[in-house]
């Protein structure tokens, strides 16, 4: 899909140095996967200590 972006040169070559990505969309793309990756560790974060698992460790590690 083709967009036409205005952005900020040096921050597009700041990015592309940083992250040694050798082009202008590839840049992009991480930047956006990144953005999702770190989006969903934050929803799943929500979650800590709100699961009661119900497991009995000592039960399952004397079925071995």
């Amino acid at each position: 899909m083709r967009t036409t972006l205005d952005l900020p040169a040096d921050l597009l070559n700041e990015a592309m140095q940083v992250t040694k990505t050798p082009t202008k969309t590839k840049v992009i793309i991480l930047a956006l996967e990144e953005l999702i990756r770190k989006s969903t560790i934050a929803e799943l974060k929500a979650f800590k200590g709100t699961v009661d698992l119900d497991i009995d460790l000592d039960m399952i590690r004397a079925r071995r």
